[in-house]
Formats: structure tokens, C-alpha cells, sequence
């Protein structure tokens, strides 16, 4: 006997009873003023001292020239990769990422402005987001040299939902000004 298919679809970024699935996501974070390594291991401690966020791997530090910065003399980024575990829904774990940018001196003036920590939200398992607050996948995180090199070295079957693989990804993206700093590291 065929059971009939439910005519209820469930999204669980909504379910209730404290039921969600655990997920893999990929967060950036990027510092380009001030101790900017000390920024990325606090976001990274923040992250892990977050509920219902487990981190899984930590990418090298990289460092990078800024994109598309209003400010000609703005420093260079030291970048990295996160990838975390969390039961998180995705709007919570958008409001933790603030949270943690705000509580290291962020300003949110201009776009591509420097910035004390950036913590970017790249994908959440496979969820899809296009609202106010949110969009996921991260709408230009395939093109970015910077996120998908750390990205990769943590994650090498990672994969932005309608876009493709990391790995295939990584080809059509400049990576040349995208330099692992070995003498930096960031620990949990």
C-alpha cells in the first residue's frame, strides 16, 4: 500500500518543539584595521562560544588586497574560513554574525569600507534565503578569490547551492593575490 504524500511542506528554519536539523555552514571573516588576527580569533572563539554552534575547521589566515574599497589607502584583509555544525536557524545565526562583528568595533558606514571583523554568512547546508535581512547563498561569494581558496582547504567537496562546486568554482576566480600568511593561525 502507497501512502498518500503530505500536502504540509515543512521548513526547518520554522519547525517548533526544539526539533531542527543540524547543518553544515561556511562563515568568512575578514579584519583589515587593527590587530586583525587577534579580530579573527575572536570572532572564531565567539563562534565557538556560541549555543548550538559546534566548529568543525578553521581555514589558514590568508591575506588579500581590498575589494572594491572607497578608501585608496585601505590595509590589506587577513581572511579565513569557518565551517561550523549548527541546529542554528538561519535568521538567528545572520543575528549572531552582527552580534559578533558589533561587539569588535564594526561600522557599517560604506559599502567595501574597512572594517574591524567582518563575519559573512556564505552558505547554510543547502537552505536558499532572498529576504530583508538575508540572502543565502552569499550572492557573491563565487566570485571571490578570498572566500572560496580558505573555503576549499576546509571543505574540498563544499558547494554553493546553484552555482557549483568549490572546487570548479575556484578555477574561474584570480587567486593569485589571495597569500597564505604561514606564520599566522588562528586556535580554538
Amino acid at each position: 500500500m502507497t501512502e498518500a504524500p503530505t500536502p504540509y511542506v515543512l521548513d526547518a528554519d520554522t519547525m517548533t518543539g526544539g526539533m531542527r536539523p543540524i547543518r553544515q555552514a561556511i562563515l568568512a571573516l575578514g579584519s583589515n584595521l587593527g590587530d586583525r588576527i587577534g579580530k579573527l580569533q575572536g570572532g572564531v572563539s565567539a563562534l565557538e562560544d556560541t549555543p548550538e554552534v559546534t566548529v568543525v575547521a578553521i581555514s589558514s589566515v590568508y591575506e588579500t588586497e581590498p575589494v572594491g574599497s572607497p578608501d585608496p589607502s585601505a590595509g590589506k584583509f587577513l581572511n579565513a574560513a569557518v565551517l561550523i555544525d549548527t541546529t542554528l536557524t538561519v535568521h538567528t545565526l545572520l543575528d549572531r554574525a552582527l552580534a559578533i562583528e558589533d561587539a569588535f568595533g564594526r561600522e557599517r558606514s560604506e559599502p567595501g569600507a574597512p572594517r574591524t571583523l567582518d563575519v559573512d554568512v556564505i552558505v547554510v547546508g543547502d537552505r536558499i534565503a532572498d529576504d530583508d535581512q538575508l540572502v543565502l547563498p552569499h550572492p557573491r561569494a563565487h566570485e571571490r578569490g578570498f572566500v572560496l581558496v580558505p573555503w576549499l582547504e576546509i571543505d574540498p567537496e563544499g558547494e554553493i547551492p546553484g552555482k557549483g562546486f568549490v572546487a570548479d568554482l575556484i578555477a574561474d576566480v584570480d587567486t593569485s593575490g589571495v597569500v597564505k600568511r604561514e606564520d599566522l593561525e588562528i586556535i580554538l
